[in-house]
């Protein structure tokens, strides 16, 4: 019984001032400062609590409102003849425990004279009660969760459990920060427990009104997460019913009662051992590899599959989750056709049949398995008790094989090779003659395959790893437990049957008599012995007929565990929805969420194998699928362990990198040995379903240890790159593209791509202005990351926040990348606005070509007629209005909301033309044509070798290179031929290349007219007085004089591009250079403006002068 007061004053720590009793009315008692909580217990289910009368609870209600304190009533049951007691508990942030009683001790005064109201309370509870209340103090860690009960109209109901008692706790504290708890680290998506989320950073962080809404919304989660946890039971088993008992009836098939004596027969006593050893081993390695991965966290259902995917990732995971399940689905048919075939052959015995031998089998196996998917529908806990009375069966018939071989052999058994231990043959003792080998046409590698499958079964606890209730406990003890005793069993049998039985005897008496049993074999074809006969082990049994109750448990036991492990696998793959249209097999039934319509399509797909026949065929097929889940578990250890995850932390230490990778190569081996084609053709089909996978790109991160490996020779990668020095050959762009958010500039972005795709590094910067704490939730947004992706553009996006766009760009360029991984070129869009744009504005423009340069990097300036910048149209419909680089347009306080997939969909309705075509702007092949690239100045190549790099794209691939640079009209032929060797030499093929012999011509006058008027704004008016201190940015007529040439000469430029280039595709330029106190910004926009406006999209390119062209080899 429970009852919860809640008060009004915050942080007030006050003790309870309302205690139910009968007949009379609360009573309140005075505050003091106590611990926050108490909880009173009533041990004595004899006695209950009176329920509250309407004004008790009334009254109840009213001191609730003054504090915070809570009450719990719990029943706790003791011995009957003893009188109820209560315990209450005081949660509380002590070390000490406090402990008193309400009997003489009740009536004691505190040091300081007075009554404890702590016990004016408990001497009225214990009135009516007549009981003793003890008082315990609730330590701060966590318990496990236990029910508590509260009252609701007089009546016990479900509550919650200690985790609110410990958030409570935290709450008194004065804190929002939560206690440590198992619930905060399990996936949100858990399905077997509630998980539950701490307060982020930024709560905690955050200013206290905030934290006082996170305590409302944690309470009242708690309340939900306490009421799911009572809701359902799911029966789990242990490690013996859940694991052992099933790896033992899985290992212990019908190899030991047909198969285990001939291949003592072919291969001798100590090869026989050895090859159970060699199995042992095997199996051994495989099940210590299982035993770490599945002890370093939680073990979901799926089995081997759920280990190797949460390992090796979706690839590996899902293409053998997929054969696994086929495996086991097929399997069940062959161990049904083993037992229908035991059945038919008895009923031959005994005269019987149906219709003929073969319909017999596929009919008695197509009731069997009716029957043994009728016991799996009905629930795990009758498959398990069913499992459970097989075994039982299986060890009766060993035992009575073993009994019957220490009773003496008739004169009929002698005769057909059953000679006991005294037995001697003309060769000697039997034991001696059976020690070494006598392969009849096999070999010991081929006995080895024959006898392996039958340690396939090692997985059989594991498969079922959802509905076991420890996972990480059951699987390795109960797996090796199981290897320990089969291995035991089968190597101690081989001896047993190696020292009573000979290879082979004719079964005739006369021979017996005569002594020739089995030198007559040379003469005569025998049909007995250990070579001869498979059904010896009836003939050493004390009872016979045993022999085949062990047969049918042996061949029903493996078939029901793979008629449950089929379906659990293929619904964990199903829920991962790694392949297409298999959810529909993912849903689950009931509280163990068992999986119906997987148990069908199994026993469909048995079904169907049943009556086909011919499964001797695909059997070797079977074990290697088998074989390959062990290859891919070991391998799995062994990469979790090489990538050095902080992650993989298994409990299980006995386990060893290298002997994994060796356990490995030993699965892959035995493979081969097996059956060569099964081999190839399942490692063709798991690379078949890997590469699909792999295709596909599931969107499921698990923390595989492929990923922990990628980063780990990434950053090994990053090390030595950066200790090797740089060379010309290995120069390669690096871009750094100011691009604000990559969405609200698509086709700068887009452009930046080609020239970096699977070759070099592509960074994306965005300078959002402002402080970074307003703008944290946009810095660690991830709709960058999605954006890109989407438009399947290889590049890194990176935020920073600042105060002007010239520093956020400086910090862009000091801190981006890593290593020599890191940007060496800039390239921004045309600043289109720079005529309305304020004069700040410009002069950031301006100074982040400066900067650009101070850092020795290339720049880029990109311009198009449409302009980049369409986040105004994308966030309000209207015409951009600014283009400004790298900015977070249009309003850095109200950033545009990312566009997924094609954003020329977004705005096809809407009436911005220039809009749309920006934004579908390099997406598609570029028509036949040419890029003109002018390099007027040397700068160290890059103007020529970043239109080189584009030709190479397949959406620049119909464009050919066309080369223009200056030259004198007096030696025009013998300069274009040395330009053309030296880009012969550089190995860049071009079209045509050209030597402007009239670069230093005048200007037309229309082109100095337009000039002109560009410039008259930004002219200094001195004649208005008008001063270089007041108007800084401003043109002076001085500057105007001293750089007329230089405006000559690009004016010159822009005539000539309208003659030779105004239908390139793309115009490759030389930047400019602004000297750093010889050209204002504003100077120095009227020469790019001039340069590049009414042409077609123009690169205005320089290098940092330092060569990236070399001719050496």
């Amino acid at each position: 019984m429970e009852m919860t007061e809640k008060g009004g004053g915050g942080g007030d720590l006050s003790p309870p001032e309302t205690i139910p009793e009968e007949p009379s009315p609360p009573e309140t008692i005075p505050e003091e400062p106590s611990p926050p909580e108490t909880i009173l217990e009533e041990p004595e289910p004899q006695e209950t609590t009176p329920a509250l009368k309407k004004e008790d609870k009334d009254a109840s209600a009213e001191s609730a409102s003054e504090t915070p304190r809570k009450i719990s009533f719990t029943k706790k049951k003791r011995s009957t003849k003893k009188k109820g007691r209560f315990s209450v508990k005081i949660a509380e942030p002590s070390d000490t425990d406090h402990t008193a009683s309400s009997g003489a001790e009740s009536g004691k005064e505190s040091e300081d004279g007075s009554s404890s109201p702590l016990k004016k309370a408990m001497r009225k509870v214990s009135t009516p009660m007549k009981g003793r209340f003890h008082v315990k103090t609730l330590r701060e860690k966590p318990h496990r969760p236990s029910r508590v009960s509260s009252v609701e109209n007089g009546e016990m109901s479900p509550g919650l459990d200690f985790e609110a008692s410990f958030d409570q706790a935290a709450k008194n504290q004065m804190t929002v920060e939560a206690l440590p708890k198992l619930a905060y680290y399990r996936n949100q998506e858990t399905k077997s427990a509630i998980a539950r989320q701490r307060p982020t950073l930024r709560e905690l962080h955050a200013p206290k009104e905030i934290q006082h809404e996170t305590l409302e919304n944690e309470e009242d989660v708690d309340v939900e997460a306490g009421e799911k946890k009572d809701a359902v039971e799911v029966e789990k088993f242990g490690w013996i019913k859940g694991v052992l008992v099933r790896c033992l009836l899985n290992i212990w098939g019908v190899m030991l009662f047909l198969r285990l004596t001939w291949i003592v027969g072919q291969a001798g006593i100590v090869y026989t051992v050895v090859i159970v050893l060699m199995s042992t081993v095997v199996t051994t390695l495989t099940s210590l590899s299982m035993s770490a991965i599945c002890t370093n966290g939680e073990v979901k259902g799926g089995g081997a599959y759920y280990m190797i995917s949460r390992s090796l990732g979706p690839e590996f995971g899902g293409s053998i989750g997929l054969i696994f399940s086929l495996a086991n689905a097929i399997a069940v048919a062959m161990y049904v056709v083993g037992f229908a075939e035991t059945v038919r052959d008895i009923m031959v015995d005994h005269g019987v049949s149906m219709v003929d031998p073969s319909n017999d089998v596929r009919i008695i196996g197509e009731i069997t398995v009716v029957l043994l998917l009728g016991v799996t529908l009905v629930g795990m806990s009758w498959e398990a008790k069913a499992q459970i009375g097989l075994l039982v069966i299986l060890l009766i018939s060993m035992a009575n094989m073993i009994i019957g071989m220490l009773i003496p052999p008739s004169n009929a058994q002698e005769a057909q090779g059953f000679v006991g231990f005294e037995g001697y043959m003309n060769e000697g003792p039997t034991f001696v003659t059976n020690i070494g080998p006598d392969f009849r046409g096999e070999t010991f590698f081929s006995c080895f395959s024959i006898f392996f499958p039958a340690a396939t079964g090692i997985l059989a606890g594991a498969n079922i790893s959802g509905d076991l209730k420890d996972a990480q406990e059951a699987i390795p003890k109960g797996t090796l437990l199981a290897i320990a005793i089969t291995s035991a069993v089968y190597a101690g049998l081989a001896i047993l049957i190696g020292a009573c039985l000979t290879r082979e005897t004719t079964g005739s008496l006369d021979d017996l008599l005569a002594g020739n049993l089995t030198s007559a074999c040379k003469d005569v074809t025998c049909e007995y012995g250990l070579l001869n006969d498979f059904g010896v082990a009836e003939l050493i049994s004390a009872y016979g007929p045993i022999v085949y109750a062990g047969i049918f448990a042996a061949t029903l036991s493996s078939a029901l565990a793979s008629l449950v492990s089929a379906p659990k696998v293929f619904q964990a793959l199903c829920k991962d929805k790694i392949f297409p249209k298999t959810e529909f097999f993912a849903k689950g039934v009931g509280p163990s969420d068992d999986p119906k319509r997987a148990f069908v399509l199994a026993f469909v797909i048995a079904v169907a194998f049943i009556a086909i026949g011919e499964l001797n065929a695909i059997a070797p097929l079977i074990s290697n699928f088998f074989l390959m889940s062990y290859a891919l578990i070991n391998f799995s250890c062994f990469s979790a362990s090489l990538a050095k995850s902080p992650g993989w932390r298994p409990a299980f230490k006995y386990y060893n990198m290298w002997v994994a990778l060796v356990s490995a190569t030993m699965c892959v081996g035995v493979m081969f040995l097996i059956n060569w084609w099964a081999a190839v053709v399942t490692i063709a089909l798991v690379t078949s379903l890997y590469m699909y996978v792999k295709h596909t790109k599931p969107e499921i991160n698990w923390g595989s240890s492929t990923q922990a490996y990628i980063y780990k020779q990434a950053l090994s990668a990053t090390h030595k790159l950066n200790n090797i020095p740089a060379h010309v050959k290995t120069f390669r762009p690096q871009v750094l593209v100011l691009s604000g958010l990559p969405e609200c500039r698509p086709a700068l972005v887009h452009f930046c791509s080609h020239l970096t795709r699977s070759a070099s590094l592509l960074l994306c910067g965005n300078v959002i202005i402002g402080e970074a704490p307003d703008h944290a939730e946009q810095i660690l947004s991830s709709a960058q990351e999605d954006w890109l992706a989407t438009q399947k553009i290889k590049a890194f996006p990176g935020s920073v926040t600042a105060p002007t766009l010239r520093k956020g760009v400086q910090s862009l360029l000091q801190l981006g990348g890593v290593g020599k991984i890191r940007p060496n070129t800039v390239i921004m869009g045309y600043k289109n606005n720079w005529q309305e744009d304020s004069h700040e504005a410009v002069d950031d423009y301006v100074g982040i070509i400066h900067d650009t340069f101070d850092i020795e990097y290339g720049l880029c300036i990109l311009r198009i007629a449409e302009r980049f910048d369409v986040s105004s149209a994308l966030s309000s419909g209207s015409q951009p209005d600014k283009d400004e680089p790298g900015k977070n347009a249009p309003d850095v306080q109200d950033p545009v909301k990312p566009l997924m997939g094609d954003s020329t969909k977004v705005l096809r309705n809407m009436q911005i033309d220039n809009v749309i075509k920006s934004m579908s702007k390099f997406q598609s092949k570029m028509p036949k044509g040419t890029i003109d690239v002018w390099w007027l100045q040397d700068d160290g190549g890059l103007t020529l070798l970043v239109p080189h790099l584009l030709t190479h794209k397949s959406i620049w691939e119909k464009c050919q290179l066309r080369v223009f640079a200056g030259g004198s009209q007096d030696d025009l032929g013998r300069e274009k031929l040395e330009l053309a060797q030296m880009l012969s030499k550089f190995r860049i093929p071009t079209d045509e290349v050209e030597i402007l012999e009239d670069l230093n011509k005048k200007p037309q006058s229309d082109t100095m007219r337009q000039f002109e008027e560009l410039l008259e704004p930004w002219k200094l008016d001195t004649e208005n007085g008008e001063t270089h201190e007041k108007f800084p940015w401003k043109v002076t007529p001085e500057e105007i004089e001293s750089n007329k040439e230089k405006t000559k000469r690009h004016l010159r430029v822009w005539d000539l591009l309208h003659h030779h280039s105004e239908s390139a595709n793309l115009i490759v330029i030389t930047l400019p250079m602004p000297r750093v106190g010889t050209v204002s910004p504003y100077m120095y926009m009227c020469w790019l403006e001039m340069l590049s406006k009414d042409l077609p999209p123009m690169m205005l390119m320089r290098g940092n002068q330092t060569s990236v062209l070399t001719y050496y080899s």
